[in-house]
Protein backbone atom coordinates (compact mmCIF):
# COMPACT_ATOMS: atom_id res chain seq x y z
CA UNK A 1 0.00 0.00 0.00
CA UNK A 2 1.49 3.24 -0.74
CA UNK A 3 1.44 6.48 1.26
CA UNK A 4 2.64 9.80 2.23
CA UNK A 5 4.15 10.51 5.19
CA UNK A 6 2.55 13.28 6.95
CA UNK A 7 5.61 13.67 8.98
CA UNK A 8 8.62 11.91 10.33
CA UNK A 9 8.19 8.12 10.70
CA UNK A 10 11.03 6.04 12.19
CA UNK A 11 12.44 3.41 9.81
CA UNK A 12 10.19 4.78 7.15
CA UNK A 13 11.07 8.57 6.01
CA UNK A 14 11.02 11.83 6.37
CA UNK A 15 7.38 14.25 6.15
CA UNK A 16 6.90 14.33 2.47
CA UNK A 17 7.97 10.77 1.47
CA UNK A 18 6.06 8.20 -0.50
CA UNK A 19 6.96 4.89 0.78
CA UNK A 20 5.33 1.48 -0.02
CA UNK A 21 3.94 0.18 3.76
CA UNK A 22 1.61 -2.77 4.58
CA UNK A 23 -1.99 -2.37 4.52
CA UNK A 24 -2.68 -4.00 7.88
CA UNK A 25 0.28 -1.53 8.80
CA UNK A 26 -1.22 1.52 7.37
CA UNK A 27 -4.77 1.22 8.42
CA UNK A 28 -4.64 0.13 11.68
CA UNK A 29 -1.52 2.01 13.27
CA UNK A 30 -0.16 5.01 10.63
CA UNK A 31 -3.55 6.66 9.56
CA UNK A 32 -5.50 6.57 12.77
CA UNK A 33 -2.09 8.50 14.11
CA UNK A 34 -2.27 11.14 11.29
CA UNK A 35 1.20 9.36 10.30
CA UNK A 36 0.52 9.47 6.65
CA UNK A 37 -2.34 10.06 4.00
CA UNK A 38 -3.21 7.88 1.54
CA UNK A 39 -1.12 8.62 -1.65
CA UNK A 40 -4.07 10.12 -4.42
CA UNK A 41 -3.79 13.01 -6.34
CA UNK A 42 -5.81 15.27 -3.89
CA UNK A 43 -3.16 14.71 -0.86
CA UNK A 44 -0.12 14.68 -3.04
CA UNK A 45 -0.94 18.01 -4.62
CA UNK A 46 -1.56 19.18 -0.41
CA UNK A 47 2.01 18.01 0.28
CA UNK A 48 3.39 19.75 -2.73
CA UNK A 49 1.68 23.10 -1.79
CA UNK A 50 3.62 22.45 2.00
CA UNK A 51 7.05 21.62 0.41
CA UNK A 52 8.86 25.01 0.83
CA UNK A 53 7.84 24.96 4.52
CA UNK A 54 8.88 20.87 4.76
CA UNK A 55 12.12 21.51 3.41
CA UNK A 56 12.84 24.15 5.29
CA UNK A 57 12.03 22.26 8.04
CA UNK A 58 14.36 19.55 6.86
CA UNK A 59 17.39 22.20 7.16
CA UNK A 60 16.36 22.85 10.66
CA UNK A 61 16.08 19.55 11.84
CA UNK A 62 20.05 19.05 10.18
CA UNK A 63 21.20 21.51 12.21
CA UNK A 64 19.80 20.67 15.39
CA UNK A 65 20.90 17.05 14.86
CA UNK A 66 24.85 18.18 13.81
CA UNK A 67 24.83 20.54 16.65
CA UNK A 68 23.82 17.28 19.23
CA UNK A 69 26.50 15.10 17.39
CA UNK A 70 29.12 17.73 18.19
CA UNK A 71 27.32 17.76 22.33
CA UNK A 72 27.11 13.88 22.80
CA UNK A 73 30.88 12.93 21.09
CA UNK A 74 32.31 16.28 22.70
CA UNK A 75 32.72 13.58 26.19
CA UNK A 76 32.34 10.76 27.68
CA UNK A 77 29.46 9.76 30.11
CA UNK A 78 31.11 7.82 33.03
CA UNK A 79 29.21 5.48 35.03
CA UNK A 80 30.69 3.86 38.96
CA UNK A 81 28.77 0.54 39.45
CA UNK A 82 29.91 -3.01 41.81
CA UNK A 83 31.32 -5.05 39.62
CA UNK A 84 33.05 -8.66 41.04
CA UNK A 85 36.94 -9.14 40.45
CA UNK A 86 36.60 -10.00 36.37
CA UNK A 87 34.99 -6.76 36.24
CA UNK A 88 31.01 -8.08 35.16
CA UNK A 89 28.94 -5.58 36.65
CA UNK A 90 26.12 -6.50 39.39
CA UNK A 91 23.34 -4.33 37.39
CA UNK A 92 23.77 -2.83 33.68
CA UNK A 93 23.79 0.27 31.85
CA UNK A 94 20.78 0.26 30.05
CA UNK A 95 19.45 2.40 26.98
CA UNK A 96 17.05 4.49 29.90
CA UNK A 97 20.42 4.52 31.59
CA UNK A 98 22.34 6.58 28.72
CA UNK A 99 18.74 8.77 28.17
CA UNK A 100 18.55 9.66 31.53
CA UNK A 101 22.56 10.85 31.66
CA UNK A 102 22.34 12.32 28.21
CA UNK A 103 18.80 14.56 29.69
CA UNK A 104 20.79 15.78 32.83
CA UNK A 105 23.23 17.58 30.01
CA UNK A 106 20.54 19.12 28.21
CA UNK A 107 20.50 16.21 25.28
CA UNK A 108 16.78 15.09 24.45
CA UNK A 109 16.90 11.60 22.98
CA UNK A 110 14.58 8.49 22.44
CA UNK A 111 15.27 5.54 23.72
CA UNK A 112 14.42 3.50 20.45
CA UNK A 113 17.46 6.18 19.06
CA UNK A 114 19.84 4.90 21.27
CA UNK A 115 21.91 1.39 19.98
CA UNK A 116 23.30 -0.66 22.62
CA UNK A 117 25.69 -3.74 20.85
CA UNK A 118 24.80 -6.23 23.08
CA UNK A 119 21.66 -4.82 24.01
CA UNK A 120 22.82 -3.37 27.74
CA UNK A 121 26.49 -2.68 29.07
CA UNK A 122 27.38 -5.64 31.81
CA UNK A 123 31.29 -4.92 31.96
CA UNK A 124 33.58 -2.54 33.30
CA UNK A 125 35.48 -0.79 30.66
CA UNK A 126 35.31 1.79 27.10
CA UNK A 127 31.94 1.53 25.31
CA UNK A 128 30.80 3.16 22.16
CA UNK A 129 26.99 3.57 21.61
CA UNK A 130 25.49 4.91 18.72
CA UNK A 131 22.45 7.32 18.84
CA UNK A 132 20.85 8.09 15.85
CA UNK A 133 19.79 11.78 15.01
CA UNK A 134 17.83 13.03 12.44
CA UNK A 135 17.88 11.20 8.49
CA UNK A 136 20.95 9.71 8.39
CA UNK A 137 22.85 11.59 11.07
CA UNK A 138 24.47 9.43 14.08
CA UNK A 139 26.78 10.33 16.77
CA UNK A 140 28.92 7.66 18.64
CA UNK A 141 28.69 8.22 22.57
CA UNK A 142 31.66 6.72 24.46
CA UNK A 143 30.39 4.75 27.48
CA UNK A 144 32.76 4.54 30.16
CA UNK A 145 31.87 2.35 33.15
CA UNK A 146 34.28 2.31 36.24
CA UNK A 147 33.83 0.14 39.74
CA UNK A 148 34.50 1.91 43.01
CA UNK A 149 38.34 2.21 43.90
CA UNK A 150 39.63 0.67 46.97
CA UNK A 151 40.10 3.47 48.94
CA UNK A 152 36.73 4.82 48.18
CA UNK A 153 35.03 1.59 49.69
CA UNK A 154 37.40 1.78 52.80
CA UNK A 155 35.97 5.27 53.37
CA UNK A 156 32.60 4.04 53.20
CA UNK A 157 33.43 1.44 55.32
CA UNK A 158 35.19 3.86 57.49
CA UNK A 159 32.22 6.26 57.44
CA UNK A 160 29.99 3.66 57.89
CA UNK A 161 30.93 2.51 61.25
CA UNK A 162 29.93 3.70 64.45
CA UNK A 163 32.09 6.43 66.09
CA UNK A 164 34.97 5.32 68.61
CA UNK A 165 33.94 6.50 71.84
CA UNK A 166 37.01 8.92 73.19
CA UNK A 167 38.74 7.77 76.72
CA UNK A 168 37.35 9.74 79.66
CA UNK A 169 40.27 12.65 80.82
CA UNK A 170 43.10 11.64 83.40
CA UNK A 171 41.80 12.90 86.91
CA UNK A 172 44.76 13.36 89.01
CA UNK A 173 45.57 11.57 92.13
CA UNK A 174 44.24 12.85 95.48
CA UNK A 175 46.19 12.31 98.67
CA UNK A 176 43.92 10.17 100.80
CA UNK A 177 46.10 10.95 104.11
CA UNK A 178 43.53 12.06 107.25
CA UNK A 179 44.48 15.18 108.48
CA UNK A 180 46.85 15.77 111.67
CA UNK A 181 44.22 16.76 114.26
CA UNK A 182 45.16 19.73 116.26
CA UNK A 183 45.82 19.38 120.12
CA UNK A 184 46.49 21.94 122.82
CA UNK A 185 50.09 22.60 123.56
CA UNK A 186 51.48 20.46 126.35
CA UNK A 187 51.59 22.67 129.71
CA UNK A 188 55.05 22.62 131.07
CA UNK A 189 55.85 21.38 135.14
CA UNK A 190 56.69 25.09 136.42
CA UNK A 191 53.64 26.81 134.77
CA UNK A 192 51.27 24.11 136.34
CA UNK A 193 53.12 25.13 140.17
CA UNK A 194 52.94 29.01 139.13
CA UNK A 195 49.14 28.70 138.65
CA UNK A 196 48.38 26.52 141.79
CA UNK A 197 50.70 29.03 143.84
CA UNK A 198 48.15 31.69 142.39
CA UNK A 199 45.17 30.06 143.34
CA UNK A 200 46.25 29.86 147.33
CA UNK A 201 47.07 33.00 147.33
CA UNK A 202 43.92 34.47 145.96
CA UNK A 203 42.25 31.51 148.56
CA UNK A 204 44.11 32.77 151.69
CA UNK A 205 43.02 36.84 151.25
CA UNK A 206 39.16 36.12 151.13
CA UNK A 207 39.87 33.81 154.77
CA UNK A 208 41.67 37.10 156.38
CA UNK A 209 38.88 39.14 155.13
CA UNK A 210 35.73 37.60 156.48
CA UNK A 211 37.98 36.51 160.06
CA UNK A 212 38.35 40.28 160.86
CA UNK A 213 35.86 41.51 163.86
CA UNK A 214 33.41 44.07 163.10
CA UNK A 215 34.12 47.58 165.20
Amino acid sequence: MKVILNCDVPNLGEEGDICEVARGYARNFLIPRNMVLMHSRQNSALIESRRAAIEQRKVEKRKQASSMKEQIESEPLVFTMAAGDRGKLFGSVTTATIVDELDKRGISVERRKVDIPDGTIKSVGTHTVRVRLYGEEEAELTVRVETEAVETAAKTAAAAAPAAVSPAPAVEPVDSAPAEPEFDEPVTHAEEAASEETDATEHDGSDESSEQPSL
